[in-house]
Formats: C-alpha cells, sequence, structure tokens
C-alpha cells in the first residue's frame, strides 16, 4: 500500500476506533459500506451497528446489497422504516428537501444511541456540493469519519480497493429523490416509478445511471461512455422506462452528473 494510502487509512481508523461505539447511516454505497466496514473491524460486533434507513426514495436493489453485505462482513445490521415522506417540508421539494430528509433519517439512528455516535459516510467532496441534510445530521450531533480524517471520494475508493472490498468501484445512487426536480412535489408515486425505471436499465447492463422525472417524460442519464451502447439498444431502453409509466424517454446526451438538479 502506497504511504500516503497507509497514512490516510491510520488516520481513518484512529478516528473510528476512537468512538464509544458506532451507529453507522448504512445505505450500501461506497463510503457508507467502508465505514461499517471498518467500524466492524474495528470497535467489534457489539460496538458497531449498520442502520439502513428502508423508505420508497431507496432502490429496492440497495436495500437487498446492504442486506448481503452485512451477511458477508458479520455485521450487526439493522434495516428500520423511515417516515420522510409523511413530513411537508420533504414532499414539497424545495432546496431545502435533504434537511428534513436527514432529520427523519437522524430520528431513526437515534433510536440506537445506546450502541454509540451516529456517524455518516460524508467525504470531503461532498463538502462542496449543495448538502442541506450535512448541516441536519450536525445539529444533531452526527460524525463525518472521513471528512475528520481529510479523506476525499477517491481516497475512500482507493482505501476499499486495497482492503478487498467489492464496493470501491460501485456507482453512486443518491436517494430516488434527487432524481426529482426542486419544486416539483415528491409523492410514492414518483419514487415508485423513477425506481422501476431505473431497475429496468440496470436489468439491461446499464450500472451507472439516473432517470431524471419530469412528469410524463424521463431523461436518462448515462455514462459518455455508454451512450453509443444506449442507441444501439434503443427499443430495449424505452420498452423498459416505459414499463414504468412514462409516456416519454429521452437520452442526455451531456451524459452522466451526479447532483446536476442542484445547479438548476
Amino acid at each position: 500500500m502506497p504511504r500516503s494510502l497507509a497514512s490516510a487509512l491510520a488516520d481513518l481508523e484512529s478516528v473510528v476506533e476512537g468512538l464509544p461505539g458506532a451507529v453507522v447511516g448504512f445505505s450500501g454505497g461506497a463510503d457508507s459500506a467502508l465505514l461499517a466496514y471498518l467500524a466492524r473491524r474495528g470497535l467489534g460486533r457489539s460496538r458497531s451497528l449498520a442502520v439502513t434507513a428502508v423508505s420508497a426514495s431507496l432502490a429496492p436493489e440497495e436495500l437487498e446489497d446492504c442486506r448481503a453485505l452485512a451477511t458477508e462482513w458479520d455485521l450487526d445490521w439493522q434495516p428500520v422504516a423511515t417516515r420522510e415522506l409523511d413530513r411537508p417540508e420533504y414532499r414539497a421539494n424545495g432546496r431545502d428537501r435533504c434537511y428534513h430528509c436527514k432529520s427523519e433519517l437522524m430520528d431513526a439512528l437515534e433510536r440506537f444511541a445506546t450502541r454509540g455516535t451516529v456517524v455518516l459516510g460524508v467525504n470531503t467532496d461532498d463538502l462542496s456540493d449543495h448538502r442541506p441534510g450535512q448541516e441536519a445530521a450536525r445539529e444533531r450531533g452526527a460524525r463525518f469519519p472521513f471528512v475528520e480524517a481529510g479523506l476525499s471520494k477517491d481516497a475512500v475508493r482507493s482505501i476499499s480497493r486495497e482492503l478487498g472490498l467489492r464496493t470501491a468501484a460501485k456507482p453512486a445512487a443518491a436517494c430516488l429523490a434527487s432524481r426529482v426536480p426542486y419544486g416539483t412535489a415528491v409523492s410514492f408515486e414518483v419514487l415508485d416509478r423513477v425506481g422501476r425505471a431505473e431497475s429496468g436499465l440496470r436489468r439491461l447492463g446499464f450500472a451507472a445511471l439516473r432517470v431524471r422525472h419530469y412528469g410524463d417524460s424521463a431523461r436518462i442519464e448515462l455514462p459518455l461512455a455508454d451512450l453509443a451502447e444506449a442507441v444501439e439498444e434503443r427499443e430495449a431502453l424505452v420498452a423498459a422506462v416505459k414499463a414504468a409509466g412514462y409516456r416519454y424517454v429521452t437520452l442526455d446526451l451531456e451524459g452522466l452528473r451526479s447532483g446536476n438538479l442542484n445547479s438548476a
């Protein structure tokens, strides 16, 4: 392992192992997965708990992968239903939507406060984006070990790769509500439609993707390298998205841009 990476891992382990215990917000992505793995390894099973918030904004595939990872890594894992859709501020989908979503998550995680400190997989790259959820988490006392250790997303992936974690290259998968433009109401029906459309595309072999919701229209974002294949597979792609309930299907020629609705 390169010296700089070894030093980064040592700093991260120092932060995690200095906790009295850890309650990890575990979505199954590269960030939260590494955090859950290191908490289990450094603190032991009795002092670490991985908690997955289950709601309409979590893709079904992500829940199943959390379950699989918990088994593979012997995590103490707890799925917990969250009810962000019961919050009018969340449904209204203003630019502070993530604040209300993270507040609901913190309500869920704090039920396990006796197990330790709530920790979330926020990395230093996340600090430059529009992330009101971070404010909600900080207000409630959550800690961000990657930020404390000065780790970027690339560092998280590099450490994960060095540790042999299969999540090292896992594509980012923000909550399904992030596919809905601000000002468009979020509902179970909308999230279900987005989730089914994305699941259909994954079954066609597209791993990294976003289906942006615009009423009856779906705007598909894929990595630029996948655009030619998408055109070749046009009929199957259109059928998969229309099966989810969309009338019109478009392909964004600018490609996949995570969080691009934040700049809209």
